[in-house]
C-alpha cells in the first residue's frame, strides 16, 4: 500500500472503546488511510463521505476476496482470524459482478418491497406485546430497554420472517451473530459460531424442504430447487446474511435513536410538537450513529488514484467506515458530531451505497417507524436511569451501540 508519509498505519481498538474518538483521528488522517486490524491485517480505512461514495460505485472494487483480496489469495488469512466470516461468506455480500448480479436477483425476488410491507400488523403486534411485558415493572424499577425492547422486536420480526419458530434455535442463532459483531471477543468464540450457525441453517433447510410455509426460507429454497442456480451453499450463506444483519442493524438503530431521545429532550419535545416528525430521528440516528461503524472489507480490483497521492493498489484491502463518513465535517459543518432532528441534509451511508445498498433498508426502517412512537407514547415521562457518560459501547469496532440502555418507565 502506497502512504504519502510512509508512516506506519493507524491501529483499530477492535473493542471499540471509543469508535467516534477513533473516527476523528481516522479522519483526520485524511479521506482514505492505512489502518491494521486485529491479527495486524492492514486496509485503508475510507472516512470522507464524497469518497466512500465514489468508490461504493466503482466497478473496480469488489467484495469477492477470493478472486480480488492479495492476502487471501496467497493463504495469509487464518480461519481464527476475527472477521473471517465477514469475507469468507459465499452470498451477495460478497459476491462481485455478474455473480453478485445474479444473487441478489434471486434474493429480491423473494424478499420484496410488498411482503416487506405486509409485515407492519406483525411489528405492530409484536411491539405492543413487549410494551405489555415492560408495563408490568414496578415503580421505580430500572428496565434495560435494549435487551427489552430494542433487541427482541427485530430478532422476533426476521426470525417470523424466515420461519424459524423454535425458540431455542433463536437464542443459538443470537450466540452465533452476538460472536460475528461483538470482535472484542475470543477468536475462538468468533471461530466456532460461523460453522454452528451454518449447521443449525441446514437443519432449517431440511425441515422447510419437508414442510414449506409461508416464509422467507422456503421461498428461498424453492429459488434454489427450482432453477438450480443459487447453489446450497449460497442459500446457506444467504440465511447467515439475512439473519445476522438483519437484525443487529435494526437493535442498535432503535437503541442510539432511544438514547437519543433521552438525552435530548429538547429534539424528543420537537417530535411531540409536529415540528419533527418520527422519520427525521430514524435518519438523523442512522447519521449520527451508523448501527455498523465499520463494514469490513472490500477489494481494489485494479489500482485506483484517489488523488492527492494516495494509490490503492490491485488487491488492496478497503474498510467502509459509515460512521466517521456520518459526521464528515466537509458534508455535514463543524456540528456534524451533534443530533439534531432539524438538520436539513441527513446524508448517510449507513445502509452503504450503490449494488450493495442494504436490502433489508426498508424493513429497518419500517420497525423503528412503529417502535419508536410506540414506545414514547406508552410511556411519556420514560427517562434514562444511568449517567449516559457511564453507558458501556458493545465490544466492537463493527457494531455501534451499548451493552444495556436501562430506563425508567415512570418517575
Amino acid at each position: 500500500m502506497d502512504s504519502p508519509t510512509g508512516a506506519h498505519p493507524f491501529v483499530i481498538d477492535p473493542t471499540g472503546r471509543d469508535i467516534y474518538q477513533e473516527a476523528e483521528h481516522i479522519r483526520a488522517l485524511g479521506p482514505a488511510t492505512r489502518v491494521e486490524l486485529p491479527d495486524g491485517v492492514q486496509a485503508w480505512a475510507v472516512s470522507g463521505q464524497p469518497l466512500l461514495r465514489r468508490l461504493l460505485t466503482d466497478a473496480r472494487v469488489s467484495k469477492d476476496p477470493y478472486q480480488h483480496w492479495s492476502a487471501w489469495i496467497k493463504g495469509e488469512i487464518s480461519p481464527d482470524w476475527p472477521l473471517f466470516t465477514w469475507v469468507a461468506v459465499r452470498n451477495m455480500f460478497t459476491a462481485y459482478g455478474p455473480d453478485h448480479r445474479r444473487l441478489r436477483g434471486l434474493v429480491s425476488s423473494a424478499f420484496t418491497v410488498r411482503r416487506t410491507a405486509a409485515l407492519r400488523p406483525r411489528i405492530e403486534a409484536i411491539a405492543q406485546d413487549l410494551l405489555d411485558e415492560l408495563s408490568d415493572t414496578p415503580d421505580g424499577t430500572p428496565v434495560d430497554l435494549r435487551e427489552r425492547y430494542a433487541y427482541p422486536l427485530p430478532i422476533r420480526v426476521i426470525c417470523e420472517l424466515f420461519g424459524v419458530d423454535d425458540e431455542a434455535t433463536r437464542q443459538e442463532v443470537r450466540r452465533c451473530v452476538d460472536a460475528f459483531f461483538h470482535t472484542g471477543k475470543a477468536s475462538e468464540e468468533t471461530a466456532d459460531a460461523y460453522p454452528r450457525l451454518q449447521e443449525i441453517l441446514r437443519n432449517l433447510i431440511a425441515d422447510k424442504r419437508g414442510n414449506p410455509g409461508d416464509d422467507l426460507s422456503s421461498a428461498l429454497i424453492a429459488v434454489r430447487d427450482g432453477d438450480s442456480r443459487l447453489s446450497e451453499d449460497e442459500l446457506v450463506d444467504t440465511l447467515v446474511l439475512f439473519l445476522s444483519a438483519g437484525h443487529e442493524t435494526t437493535v442498535n438503530l432503535l437503541d442510539s435513536a432511544i438514547f437519543a431521545m433521552l438525552t435530548h429532550p429538547d429534539q424528543l419535545a420537537l417530535v411531540r410538537d409536529g415540528r419533527a416528525t418520527w422519520d427525521d430521528v430514524i435518519e438523523e440516528t442512522l447519521r449520527s450513529q451508523a448501527p455498523l461503524a465499520n463494514l469490513p472489507l472490500r477489494f481494489a480490483v485494479e489500482d485506483i488514484d484517489l488523488g492527492d497521492g494516495l494509490t490503492l493498489r490491485a488487491g488492496d484491502a478497503i474498510l467502509a467506515c459509515y460512521g466517521a463518513a456520518g459526521r464528515d465535517p466537509d458534508v455535514h459543518g463543524q456540528e456534524a458530531d451533534q443530533f439534531d432532528v432539524t438538520r436539513a441534509a441527513k446524508e448517510h451511508l449507513a445502509f452503504g451505497y450503490g449494488v450493495h445498498h442494504c436490502l433489508g433498508a426498508p424493513l429497518a426502517r419500517l420497525e423503528a417507524s412503529i417502535a419508536l412512537p410506540a414506545l414514547f407514547d406508552r410511556h411519556p415521562a420514560l427517562t434514562l436511569a444511568a449517567d449516559p457518560e457511564e453507558l458501556a459501547p458493545l465490544q466492537s469496532f463493527i457494531s455501534n451501540g451499548h451493552r444495556t440502555l436501562p430506563a425508567l418507565l415512570t418517575p
